[in-house]
């Protein structure tokens, strides 16, 4: 019985859906087009589950580049109206698009100049009429077997909420930077981060000259920690890389001799490198994959900036 239930109520959501797909057109684009255009913040209203919805789609909004923030209807009407700007737009979270509190702030949006946004299921009320874009937002039916909660119709808000958002993120032409910029904690955040940020550069990098006596070269991977040296040269391009598994093979072929040999009969000569603005999930399924520990990171040039450990990555718990 319960799964049938669920089946219905998933039908029902899933029409709507679909409902509002066939005729999503012209006031969409033009609802984008004034959102957009907005030179302040975009401020979401609603009242009930009309404003749990409208938390979501400013946070949704906030997160993918368009400045936002939800404004409760009744505490703007006893001094949060304060909080609205002339160059903001506001869009309207409205089901039956007479929710009083919202009718109610319409005279003061109108005396800011600011421009309106409804999102309902009812073109003809006071709400979509005050209007300067309405986006038709109804259903046929709620997915509620008393066809009263708002289930089908709030499905269709958010829905309408996140395609505002995805079309004005690609309208901004917002890119992976900007969304890790917007997300610096997190899973997200962290997904996002590009290997320049992780790297070991400057004063902890290992590095040597390719004519460096190879106890230095022993000395400078110790100090550094890494467990490897890179191998630079003169103009700072990668000559090479050195690490402890190299010397660990070359002492049970050598002994003691390796101390005497040259640094570039030690080396590997053409190492994995990445680019600095690698992801650092990418940076590690890639060191995985070639069981390295440590990786280099270099320009276009192939000068070396600096190291980046497989521990860094690990420590991120990127998976």
């Amino acid at each position: 019985m319960s799964m049938d239930t669920g089946r219905r109520v998933l039908r029902i959501e899933a029409q709507a859906l679909q409902d509002l797909l066939a005729r999503l057109g012209s006031e969409f684009e033009r609802a984008v087009e004034l959102l957009f255009a907005c030179k302040g913040r975009v401020a979401v209203t609603g009242m009930g589950k009309s404003g749990i919805v409208g938390r979501k789609i400013s946070a949704t909004l906030s997160s993918t580049g368009t400045p936002s923030f939800f404004l409760h209807p009744a505490e703007a009407l006893h001094g949060d109206l304060g909080m609205l700007a002339r160059g903001d737009t506001v869009l309207a979270v409205s089901y039956g698009g007479e929710t009083r509190e919202i009718v109610a702030l319409l005279d003061a949006l109108k005396r800011l100049e600011i421009r309106l946004v409804a999102l309902t299921g009812s073109s003809r009320s006071t709400i979509a009429q005050a209007s300067d874009v309405v986006l038709d937002a109804s259903v046929n039916e709620e997915a509620c077997s008393l066809n009263l909660a708002p289930t089908a119709s709030t499905t269709v808000a958010m829905a309408l909420g996140d395609a505002l958002a995805v079309a004005l993120l690609e309208k901004r032409d917002f890119r992976h930077d900007d969304f890790a910029a917007l997300h610096p904690a997190g899973s997200l955040g962290k997904r996002l981060l590009r290997v320049e940020k992780l790297m070991h550069a400057g004063d902890r990098l290992p590095r040597v000259a390719p004519d460096t006596p190879m106890a230095e070269v022993f000395h400078e991977m110790s100090a550094k920690k890494l467990g490897m040296t890179t191998v630079v040269n003169a103009d700072g391009t990668l000559a090479g890389i050195l690490t402890d598994g190299d010397l660990r093979r070359l002492m049970e072929k050598h002994g003691g001799a390796v101390v005497n040999m040259k640094l570039s009969d030690c080396m590997t000569g053409s190492p994995q490198t990445i680019a600095p603005d690698l992801l650092a999930s990418e940076a590690l399924t890639l060191m995985e994959k070639r069981r390295i520990t440590s990786i280099i990171v270099v320009d276009p040039d192939r000068r070396v900036l600096g190291v980046v450990h497989l521990h860094d990555l690990w420590g991120l718990q990127l998976v």
